[in-house]
């Protein structure tokens, strides 16, 4: 029963849309993931992310914590395609939540003539993400990830 279980949650096929649509949110994600985690970017490191977490949004020290391992192990894993549709369902559940608890209140449109300040922008980007989970829910991993060498490895 497990074994059918890890099965469909590896399974994939061997599409270039995947690989795209993977490789474009891990792109786009891994400078957001290591601004939170490590301050690269100019971030505010793992420290400054829970102070903002907790403090202005009002999340648990536990959900902070969660959402930004969510976002930085989603993003190592769609970049090698390494559990794909599990991290997908992880971060359409991570944005949705972003959305509801943080975003929605600023309406749709991103910050784009910076009128906002930081962690004020709207949820369109959210949207983005969104919708490009739920094609890797579908798909997995598509061509080139360890997804599908794990698999061909288990036959």
């Amino acid at each position: 029963m497990y074994r059918e279980i890890i099965h469909e949650l590896l399974a994939t096929d061997k599409s270039w849309t995947a690989l795209i649509l993977r490789l474009t949110l891990g792109m786009v994600l891994f400078p957001h993931a290591v601004q939170k985690m490590f301050g690269w970017f100019r971030g505010p490191g793992l420290t400054g992310e829970m102070k903002f977490m907790t403090e202005v949004a009002g999340l648990p020290a536990f959900v902070a914590m969660i959402a930004i391992f969510v976002e930085c192990s989603g993003m190592f894993c769609l970049l090698t395609g390494t559990a794909t549709r599990a991290m997908a369902i992880a971060l359409f559940g991570l944005f949705t939540g972003m959305i509801i608890c943080i975003h929605r209140k600023n309406g749709f449109f991103m910050n784009w003539f910076g009128k906002l300040s930081a962690g004020q922008e709207g949820f369109e980007f959210h949207l983005l993400v969104l919708g490009i989970c739920l094609v890797l829910m579908i798909t997995g991993g598509g061509k080139y990830s360890v997804d599908s060498w794990w698999l061909a490895g288990a036959h």
